[in-house]
């Protein structure tokens, strides 16, 4: 077989399906891309077994056939060529010869037969989406899923569909957000639990999109169509924990500041806090918003006083630094509002800005107890 293609083309998608490939594959097949020629049609695949990607591309060829070609040389070798056509050649020899306008290089390849098939949906459901509301659905959410193997449910985002709109979930029992679209539907209620790595894939790819992705999704596994790209992947297998029920109702004390503010205040007294513990002190009275930290073992505290508007009773809550700047960091809004009911209880943050309409982003932080 042989077929021709522009350098920087197919390099832009092996690039993007590279980010599937394992570091350590117990199959050594899986360290290849699959290269499918049908005419001028070349599908490249890419897998980790959970996880399969191709992409089609446009190509001259009237051929057909299929090998595997090593990921990492393959990649390595296109990163150094400037923009031109290149040839691949199957030779006899089990070498594949790529011709430039400068040189040959051969390539030892294995039969495409060996490569893993992607799992085939049986019988699935189906909700399109835009590809940036995707896109935004997963970075709101993604960076509170949790890393604790042996609560695999909370590693991933929860996916929750219904006629009435679309929800997405990440919790790692410290933190959770909740981001909902309530202009979007789906044709039937459904739930899934996506594991993170497909997810930082699309996240990537789709920053910006206008175009749909067509999302297939049954008990195991979930499918993802998009332009000339299509991606399958195993769900996380359990039961999402109830969120709903830890997510205060009532909370009297709301506080409402600018956000950079308040971020950037958090970030230069958390400097000063426990190590171990990153606890700041949030002390509210009248309009003013105290925040203050302490590491005791090494005579370090800073404190800062903020203005801001507030309804409700004084009051003294601590929170982990970290997650607080990592919440305030992945929201856009100029100002935002923290609703408290007791020290002890979680805290809602919100924006108070900047949604489009029907969009929703609820965040939940935990207190840690503050030793007075």
């Amino acid at each position: 077989m042989k077929f021709i293609v522009s350098s920087s083309y197919l390099l832009k998608q092996l690039q993007v399906l590279g980010g599937i490939i394992n570091n350590n594959n117990t199959l050594p097949i899986l360290d290849n891309f699959l290269f499918n020629l049908d005419g001028s049609s070349l599908t490249v695949s890419a897998s980790d077994l959970e996880t399969t990607v191709s992409s089609k591309l446009e190509v001259e060829s009237s051929e057909q056939g299929s090998v595997c070609i090593p990921a990492r040389l393959l990649l390595d070798t296109l990163k150094t060529f400037p923009e031109q056509p290149l040839t691949f050649t199957v030779e006899e020899n089990n070498t594949v010869e790529i011709s430039s306008n400068h040189g040959k290089y051969a390539l030892a390849y294995a039969d495409g037969e060996e490569f893993p098939n992607a799992v085939e949906l049986s019988d699935p459901s189906s909700t399109v989406l835009q590809g940036d509301v995707l896109a935004t659905a997963i970075n709101k959410t993604f960076f509170a899923t949790g890393n604790d193997d042996l609560r695999p449910v909370m590693s991933g985002v929860f996916f929750q569909f219904s006629t009435e709109g679309l929800t997405f979930v990440a919790t790692d029992a410290h933190k959770l957000v909740k981001y909902t679209r309530e202009d979007l539907t789906a044709s039937e209620t459904a739930e899934f639990i996506m594991p993170k790595k497909p997810l930082n894939l699309l996240k990537s790819i789709l920053a910006g999109s206008e175009e749909d992705v067509t999302i297939e999704y049954n008990e195991s596994n979930a499918k993802f169509t998009f332009e000339n790209t299509e991606m399958v992947c195993r769900l996380i297998d359990g039961k999402y924990p109830n969120y709903e029920a830890v997510i205060p109702k009532e909370n009297p004390n709301k506080l409402s500041i600018d956000r950079n503010q308040f971020l950037n205040s958090v970030r230069r007294v958390s400097i000063f806090s426990n190590k171990t513990t990153h606890q700041i002190r949030l002390k509210i009275a009248g309009s003013e918003l105290n925040i203050s930290a302490e590491d005791v073992d090494y005579s370090n505290k800073a404190e800062e006083r903020l203005t801001c508007d507030y309804q409700g009773d004084d009051m003294q809550i601590g929170f982990n630094s970290r997650f607080l700047t990592e919440m305030l960091n992945n929201l856009t809004s100029d100002d935002v509002s923290l609703e408290m009911s007791l020290p002890n209880r979680a805290g809602i943050l919100t924006p108070v800005d900047g949604l489009d309409e029907g969009e929703r982003v609820t965040m939940l932080v935990m207190p840690v107890m503050l030793n007075n």
